[in-house]
């Protein structure tokens, strides 16, 4: 009685039948493979519609430099009371500097997109 009891709370790990794309029931190992291959092939080289609608001018030269405002404005953003990162630096006492940090960080950001 309690073998019976565990085998049913155990969750179902495979799948012993499978329909396939013809509707009929599938039951044996390498039919059900075979049709999870098919049916992934036909997934994955499908051509979905596309709007063309949509256009991006290609933009050349150098990137648009980052602004003392959007550092600020990021800065302000971030959550106090979270955990440091490997720097050790929390939000908390970057955003306590005020103009150093922001500079500090407007700094490391614009050497880092160059």
């Amino acid at each position: 009685m309690a073998k019976q009891m565990v085998k049913e709370r155990q969750d179902i790990t495979w799948l012993n039948c499978i329909k396939g794309a013809s509707g009929k029931v599938i039951v044996d190992d390498k039919g059900i493979k075979d049709s999870w291959k098919e049916y992934m092939e036909k997934l994955m080289n499908e051509e979905n519609e596309r709007d063309h609608k949509i256009s991006a001018g290609i933009k050349e030269g150098p990137a648009d430099c980052i602004r003392i405002a959007e550092v600020t404005a990021v800065l302000k953003m971030m959550k106090k009371h979270k955990a440091p990162g490997l720097s050790g630096l929390v939000a908390k006492k970057i955003q306590a500097t005020r103009d150093i940090g922001t500079q500090c960080m407007l700094h490391l950001c614009q050497g880092y997109f160059k």
